[in-house]
């Protein structure tokens, strides 16, 4: 049941992860989750996340990010499966929600919050 109220969010990983393709990204299945590491070193410019969860799809920039922000990307999966289909308008809420109040929307959201706690990173 957990998969399938997290699909619709597993479906828009699956298409930036055959976006990446053509680019070479690499998947691999680590536990039930999709990992799609995007390059094989870091990159030359620095990208707006290292490592990005959608459903049990985890996009990360490179082999290192995937390593060191798996654990941390495991909450965000299970905060999928818990949300489903409304974890990520929860999530961007959430976000504008603490930069309305003057924190920071990344940093200070709840979701992130819960993810370094539980996950490190």
């Amino acid at each position: 049941m957990r998969r399938a109220w997290a699909a619709p969010n597993t479906l828009i990983g699956l298409a930036f992860g055959l976006l990446l393709m053509p680019a070479g990204a690499r998947l691999r299945r680590v536990g039930g989750v999709l990992e799609i590491t995007a390059l094989r070193r870091p990159p030359r410019h620095r990208w707006p996340f290292a490592a990005i969860t959608f459903g049990h799809v985890v996009i990360a920039t490179h082999d290192h990010a995937m390593r060191q922000l798996r654990a941390h990307e495991r909450v965000h999966v299970r905060q999928c499966e818990r949300w489903g289909p409304l974890f990520l308008p929860a999530y961007l809420l959430a976000g504008a929600w603490q930069w309305l109040r003057g924190r920071e929307a990344y940093r200070d959201n709840p979701f992130e919050v819960e993810a370094r706690r539980l996950g490190g990173g």
